[in-house]
């Protein structure tokens, strides 16, 4: 006689996870938008656009993760905080093209679904999307024994987002002598952490425990801090401002980001000195031994958010994103290029 073998018994315990999303629909459905039709928990999630606020609708997608960042949230044991790193990174980018974010889709997958954890992750990208103003109506959590280390799992997340064509973004107005206005960064944001953990943990043998003389709290907690959401105070911005251009400072910091959303024969010259970066980014130069063209090309060094305006509405802009509550300073200009000049210079 076969011995009976469930799936419970190779490692999937489908009623667990069942009751762990359960457990959070009401904290989901906080987040829905009155544009979300259809019951919670179907196979898919239906999203009615009010199509009639746009003369030529178009649908802007992305999607990203929040890469080995998640090793740090391993290593303290504090989990609520990457999920608004993954809305983050993806309604931030949607963003650039001047769109608002709809909705929000996330894939967590794991070895062994451990319900507090994934009721934290949750959480946190419920959060992120009650900030960002987009509906998370769908998702997938996966549990897969043997193929990820205990306690630990990946994220991924996808979001839509609607724009009207006419004011689309894609960096066609932009023009030499163009204001560069940086919105302030919460601090690392989910960028350049193989190279943190690298440079801190490895070579320099600190914990996340340590308390580092530059910072106000454990290093654990400073790499933790989620990327800032920008989508609300911008979306009002653009309403009042005459935008040319946005990025999203990303993998690749300034050196590999802004040239994404300015036009073929501009570059852009960035005044470091205008603006003074948070200490986890000094402590990281100072470890790694990096020079200021490797720190831009790695990290957001403070600033995670690029505005491009006309000159004339520079002052505006600053001072409707302070009204919103966010730090910004008119970090540099609009250039034209000649021959052999480089797309970002770093005075």
């Amino acid at each position: 006689m076969t011995e009976r073998f469930t799936y419970k018994d190779a490692g999937v315990d489908i009623e667990l996870a069942d009751r762990v999303i359960g457990s959070l629909a009401e904290r989901i459905k906080r987040t829905f938008r009155p544009e979300v039709i259809g019951r919670f928990g179907g196979f898919a999630a239906m999203f009615r656009p009010e199509w009639r606020r746009c003369e030529d609708p178009v649908l802007v997608a992305a999607t990203d993760g929040v890469g080995t960042k998640l090793k740090i949230a391993f290593l303290t044991g504090i989990h609520d905080t990457v999920g608004i790193d993954l809305v983050a990174m993806n309604v931030n980018d949607i963003l650039v093209t001047g769109a608002e974010p709809l909705f929000f889709l996330d894939y967590v997958a794991t070895g062994v679904i451990e319900a507090e954890t994934v009721t934290a992750v949750i959480s946190g990208i419920a959060n992120g999307c009650e900030q960002a103003g987009c509906a998370l109506i769908g998702g997938e959590t996966a549990e897969m024994p043997d193929f990820y280390s205990k306690g630990e799992y990946d994220l991924a997340g996808f979001c839509v987002g609607l724009v009207d064509r006419a004011t689309a973004l894609d960096g066609s107005r932009v023009k030499s002598g163009d204001a560069v206005i940086g919105v302030a960064s919460s601090g690392l944001h989910s960028n350049g952490y193989s190279l943190v953990r690298k440079v801190l943990f490895e070579r320099k043998g600190y914990s996340v425990d340590s308390r580092l003389a530059d910072l106000d709290r454990p290093l654990g907690e400073e790499l933790l801090t989620p990327t800032r959401i920008y989508v609300k105070p911008v979306l009002e911005l653009i309403n009042k401002v005459g935008v040319s251009a946005m990025a999203h400072i990303t993998g690749g910091g300034f050196v590999g980001n802004i040239p994404r959303v300015i036009p073929d024969g501009c570059g852009v010259v960035i005044n470091s000195s205008s603006w003074d970066a948070p200490p986890i980014f000094g402590i990281m130069a100072r470890e790694a031994g990096l020079d200021s063209r490797e720190m831009f090309r790695t990290f957001n060094m403070g600033v995670g958010f690029v505005i491009v305006v006309p000159p004339e509405h520079a002052d505006r802009t600053r001072g409707l994103l302070a009204d919103s509550g966010l730090q910004s300073w008119t970090i540099g200009r609009v250039t034209s290029l000649g021959p052999g000049d480089e797309r970002v210079v770093i005075q």
